[in-house]
């Protein structure tokens, strides 16, 4: 398959506009899902039914790509692509199998497993048809450093996904104050992780749709850390202060 530049292009513009329109209608309506899922007459999906679904998409559509590639890609691409798999597989498999999160409207869930797909294939096709990494950008200090975020960025998200996961004992309901690791410092820890993780792949490609991605990232996720922020505050009256939303002792 040849590169198609031109969709490539864009579509990761369509990411960088729907991030602004996602951010801006998040400032008005929190997206119904966790949480935010109110008395509705409308299909709820298990928690982990629906993260299954909606992640599979963004693993499956870049193995696809690679197995159907006509050429093995270089060392760097095959690097690069399996990073942004790797997270999904822990998504997908891990993170959904472990999930003790509220169930999630099926619109939510389709129009999530919709994104995942068109991004997935952006972003692997970019990689295997797209940009001719050098021998040379294992040493590139773009590469190093970004993922060095990349892998932290997703150590925190990891580690913060196991103490919302622990904040209840079997049988709980109620909503507890997260506490340890990031959780001292902001509100959203795990989205603070996420946010890291894709700005570092962002670096480590150095391309528009890994750009694009992590812009959609941050204005998907940076207001819904924003959101949880202010829930914990107006439930919590001894809700620790000095906490900041998503970036530790500035929002």
């Amino acid at each position: 398959m040849s590169c198609q530049e031109d969709t490539v292009w864009y579509l990761s513009c369509g990411l960088i506009f729907g991030g602004a329109a996602f951010f801006f209608r998040q400032t008005k309506v929190r997206t119904p899902y966790g949480r935010y899922v109110g008395p509705t007459q409308e299909r709820l999906l298990p928690a982990r039914v629906a993260w299954l679904l909606q992640e599979l998409p963004s693993f499956l559509v870049p193995v696809f790509l690679v197995l159907t590639a006509h050429a093995p890609s270089r060392l760097g691409r095959n690097l690069l692509l399996w990073t942004f798999c790797l997270h999904y597989f822990q998504r997908t498999f891990i993170f959904s199998a472990l999930t003790k999160g509220q169930p999630s409207p099926l619109k939510i869930v389709i129009s999530a497993a919709v994104f995942c797909s068109i991004n997935g294939f952006i972003q692997a096709h970019y990689l295997l048809h797209c940009f001719h990494y050098a021998d040379a950008w294992l040493m590139d200090t773009r590469l190093v450093t970004g993922l060095i975020l990349f892998f932290l960025g997703m150590a925190i998200n990891i580690h913060s996904d196991h103490i919302l996961r622990c904040l209840r004992k079997p049988g709980e309901v109620a909503y507890k104050i997260p506490t340890g690791g990031l959780f001292d410092y902001v509100s959203g820890a795990n989205f603070f992780g996420e946010i890291m993780e894709w700005l570092g792949y962002a670096v480590a490609t150095w391309s528009m749709p890994a750009f694009s991605f992590a812009f959609f990232t941050i204005c998907s996720i940076g207001p819904r850390a924003y959101h949880h922020h202010r829930f914990y505050k107006e439930k919590f009256s001894n809700y620790p202060q000095s906490r900041r939303a998503l970036i530790p002792l500035i929002f």
